[in-house]
């Protein structure tokens, strides 16, 4: 990519509403007839009915096959031969981030097209030309950069509204680092994940993302809790779903992702999804980057209000060693890692101090005291 050329990437097609599932078959008809569906039991579940009805009606073939849970190099190999033994030409992910990511990668190595069905809101994955590789004991792997994204995201907010809590909330904490992330991105003047220049429609979109989550970020929580779709709730799986995603990926990615990656390393830690550890995460970056206290408290606030993680201890890790946590932070200060990002050199003791000084405004938060 040319240094001086800006590059916005985005899903061919996004669409979004309440019962979008029984439409589904009329988006992708012309993209092939014989699909392989793939998710697990609760998202396969989920999109069962709608699907079914919406392909018979446009004379579609589907096979359906359980996603094994993790998005390892020998599940997305196990899906590719499932696709070519039942001569499938156009490839369903649908529930969570790592069967999405999967079905990403196992479609971009055939070559067919991807169609993405989240069934939570809890990452910025369904949109991305990306897939985030772990090893087979969950640990990351690499990410896995694909010629495309997706043909389609079809987002049925009357599934999501029915998902577990805390999926809509995670997803609210990886949306959380997309303006920060973009910003710093922007300040250093970092190209963005498809090589070139951010451009001014990223960057708005990036700080949309953030304006709704603390605009209707607790109204959102409040729906998915009474299992019901509203405006806030339309409007938050909007941001941690096409804003996020199109916002990271045309906007960059800092800290914030590369530390919640390193904490994948951290034993302790392994239960909570990728949101909760991005949520702790971009607070780290704030403190890093010595933003004002007054977006600190803004954002602490937040995360407390909605249930995200301000504390090591709301992690798991309580009373961790720095030894522990100078793991994560080497991890994340790597020579390739995100977290050169910025606008000024970062290394792995001033990530820990960052992590370290987090976890202690947090329990001010807590305790009701101001951050400061």
């Amino acid at each position: 990519m040319g240094k001086h050329t800006s590059v916005f990437i985005a899903p061919s097609r996004y669409v979004q509403g309440r019962d979008a599932i029984h439409e589904i078959g009329d988006h992708i008809y012309q993209m092939g007839d014989r699909a392989l569906v793939v998710g697990c039991e609760f998202g396969l579940g989920a999109t069962r009915e709608g699907r079914e009805k919406s392909f018979k009606k446009n004379n579609i073939f589907q096979v359906e096959e359980v996603f094994r849970g993790e998005t390892s190099d020998a599940e997305i190999d196990r899906l590719m031969t499932v696709a070519k033994e039942n001569h499938c030409n156009i490839m369903i992910a649908t529930g969570g981030g790592k069967a999405i990511d999967a079905m990403k990668a196992a479609a971009a190595n055939l070559k067919l097209p991807i169609i993405v069905v989240p069934t939570t809101a809890s990452t910025d994955a369904p949109c991305s030309a990306l897939a985030v590789i772990y090893n087979e004991d969950g640990t990351f792997n690499r990410l896995m950069r694909l010629a495309a994204n997706p043909n389609l995201v079809l987002v049925d907010t009357s599934i999501i509204a029915k998902a577990p809590l805390r999926f809509l909330v995670s997803g609210m904490g990886d949306a959380l680092a997309t303006w920060f992330e973009a910003d710093a991105c922007n300040q250093s003047a970092t190209l963005n994940m498809s090589g070139g220049r951010i451009s001014a429609a990223a960057l708005a979109l990036a700080r949309l993302c953030f304006d709704i989550l603390m605009e209707y970020g607790l109204q959102a929580k409040i729906a998915c809790e009474n299992k019901v779709v509203t405006p806030a709730l339309e409007k938050v799986v909007e941001a941690n779903t096409i804003l996020s995603g199109a916002g990271f990926e045309s906007g960059g990615v800092a800290s914030a992702h590369a530390l919640s990656e390193g904490l994948t390393h951290i034993e302790e830690m392994h239960s909570f999804m990728h949101g909760e550890k991005v949520a702790f995460c971009t607070l780290t970056q704030l403190v890093l980057e010595g933003r004002p206290k007054e977006t600190l408290q803004q954002v602490f606030d937040f995360c407390h209000k909605v249930g995200l993680p301000i504390t090591l201890g709301d992690l798991n890790s309580d009373g961790i060693s720095r030894e522990k946590l100078m793991k994560a932070a080497d991890e994340a200060a790597l020579p390739d890692r995100n977290s050169h990002h910025h606008s000024f050199p970062v290394t792995a003791e001033m990530l820990c101090d960052a992590m370290m000084t987090v976890d202690s405004m947090g329990k001010r938060v807590k305790a009701g005291l101001p951050i400061i």
